[in-house]
């Protein structure tokens, strides 16, 4: 089973990260405002992703995209993408929280 890491941006052009088993349900979570950090947004989209066969690693690499040097990252990953689009420096999530945690479906 795959363990990913993801970046989603809504209308607004806020991006947020965070970690799934199930990319698809954890999108309708956040569009149906079940996610605490992403409640206020609307129309949240996954912009970017990567599988990780661990769940540790994908802990690791989420923590660190959402540091300050992770987010510089994110910047310099998807540069071109997020100069078409004008995404602010400051509209990146840096929070951790651990409230977008999910188990594994059996």
């Amino acid at each position: 089973m795959f363990h990913y890491v993801y970046i989603i941006e809504n209308q607004k052009k806020e991006l947020y990260v965070g970690k799934t088993v199930n990319l698809k349900k954890r999108l309708l979570e956040h569009n149906n405002k079940k996610t605490f950090s992403t409640r206020k947004g609307e129309g949240w989209r996954y912009i970017y992703f990567e599988a990780h066969l661990n769940s540790t690693d994908t802990d690791r690499r989420e923590k660190y995209l959402k540091t300050t040097q992770g987010s510089r990252a994110i910047k310099m990953m998807m540069r071109e993408y997020l100069r078409t689009t004008k995404v602010e420096k400051d509209q990146i999530s840096t929070t951790w929280k651990g409230d977008n945690v999910e188990q594994p479906v059996q």
